[in-house]
This record gives structure tokens, sequence and C-alpha cells, in this order.
């Protein structure tokens, strides 16, 4: 399984870096789109709909179409800032769902707000993608930034739990998660983005600590994007999303944490560039 898990992630690693640097904005975005259907696919088996093919069919139509609308307004600022928004609002009232679950196992949210989170944790996170991919102002390296900084703050989470790991973050949702893990996530969030600032270039002065802090933020939201489908799976007595990934299990126990960190991290850049404009 550790071997699966290695070679699984080595590959997709790879497979990332070359399409994020060298593929254009709209072949980018296709490869995209493809783990967008597939995590559509996954998001209806979570739905209880695992046992209705056409139901599932028509999630991944629905979400297809909505990811479609989004592509043709991509180049509209007032739309992007509106994904956002909303996204960013989203996940904040997700942090209520985790809320009501932790207290309570036995709490479901009704079928119908679990499709529509589906939808706006797919599509969101895609937009927001597509936007810092293919913006002037900050590119493909942000987006491999952004990928990396994900991966760094999970490493440092995981082995911060391992080492000092005492205090359960939200046992009946994740039981590994530690209030010490998250410290450790920060922190080695904190060391990337003061570095990443510098690598990045185009950063002003009065950009620095706006930007750490973005980093920060994002960060925070990963952490309940990845308690939110952890939850989601629980409420459906599953291990994992998919099997598609082994060692790994679906695509979104892979972007779970990107999810939610995607659109706020853009989110945050453009709060900076406008405060510090």
């Amino acid at each position: 399984m550790l071997k699966q898990r290695i070679v699984t992630g080595a590959v997709l690693i790879a497979v990332a870096t070359w399409g994020i640097l060298a593929l254009p904005t709209a072949w980018f975005g296709l490869g995209l789109l493809l783990f967008v259907l597939v995590g559509a696919w996954e998001w209806g088996g979570l739905l209880g709909l695992a046992d209705q093919f056409m139901f599932r069919i028509g999630y991944c139509a629905l979400v297809l179409g909505i990811t479609v609308l989004a592509w043709s307004l991509l180049d509209n600022q007032l739309f992007i800032g509106l994904v956002l928004t909303c996204a960013g609002l989203y996940w904040c009232s997700v942090l209520s769902w985790l809320w009501h679950y932790a207290a309570d196992p036995h709490w479901r949210n009704p079928r119908s707000l679990r499709a529509i989170a589906g939808i706006i944790t797919l599509v969101a996170p895609w937009v927001a993608l597509m936007s810092l991919h293919g913006t002037p102002l900050f590119g493909p390296f942000y987006v491999l930034f952004l990928m990396g900084m994900i991966w760094i703050a999970d490493s440092g989470a995981y082995f911060a739990g391992r080492r000092w790991g005492r205090h359960k973050l939200a046992p009946h949702i994740s039981p590994g998660k530690t209030w010490e893990g998250v410290a450790g996530a920060l922190l080695a969030t904190l060391t990337f983005a003061a570095l990443g600032a510098g690598a990045l270039g185009g950063l002003a002065e009065n950009r620095w600590l706006p930007f750490v802090a973005t980093c920060m933020a994002a960060v925070l939201f990963s952490i309940v994007g990845d308690l939110f489908e952890s939850m989601i799976k629980r409420q459906h007595a599953v291990k994992d999303s998919g099997g598609l990934l082994p060692g790994h299990g679906g695509v979104l126990d892979r972007v779970d944490s990107l999810t939610a960190a995607a659109p706020v991290f853009l989110l945050g850049l453009q709060a900076m560039v406008l405060w510090t404009h």
C-alpha cells in the first residue's frame, strides 16, 4: 500500500507540474475539467446514488453544464469576484455543518443541500485555478505555488501530529487530526510563504505581509475542506470517495484540501492587490 501511494503520488506530482507549467490555460482548464467530472461522479456516490447510474450521470452533466457556463464568463472580472466571494461565504457556512456533526455524529444535512454543496465544492476551485493560471498578474507559477503549499501544509500537519499530537481537532470527523497538527501546518506554511513571496517575484515590499496572511488563511480553509469531505464520507460509512488512484482512494480524497484553499487563495490575492494598489 505504501509503495502504491508513493508511486501514484509521484506520478500525480509530475503530471500536475507538467500540466500547470507547459499547457496553455485552455488546455489546462480542460485537464482540470476531467478531474471535476470524476469528482462529480464520486460526489454522486456520496449522495447515496451509488446504485443509481442515470442519476449520477445526470449530476455529472449538471456539473459539466455549470462549469462550461462559467468558462464562458471567465473574462468577466465581476463574475470571478462574485464566484470567489460566494465560495468564501460557502466555506464559512461549512464550519457550521462541521460543528453540528462534531456535536452529534447522527446529524445529517439534507441531500439537496449536499448536492448543491458538491457543485460549489467542484466548480468554484476550477474557476479560481483557471483565473489564477490565466491572469497575467499571477500565472502558472502561482498555481504551482498553491499546490506546493497545500502539500507542505499537509506534511507539516502529519509530522507535527505524529510527534506532538495530543489534542484531537474533530474526533468524530477525523480522529487522526490534532490541534498540534494544525500548528505544524501553519508553521510550515509560514516558512513556505515567506520563501515563496521572494521566489515568485513581482511582490512589492508592502505586499509581503498580506501575501503571507493570504497563504495562512488558504491553509486554514484547506483543513476545513479536508474535514468536510471526511464528514460526508462518514455520513455514508465509506473510507474513500472512490478507487481511481491506487493507494490514495478517489479524486476527491486528493483534492479535498484544494477545493477550499483555491478560491480563498485567489480571493486573498485580489484583495491584496486592491489594498496595496
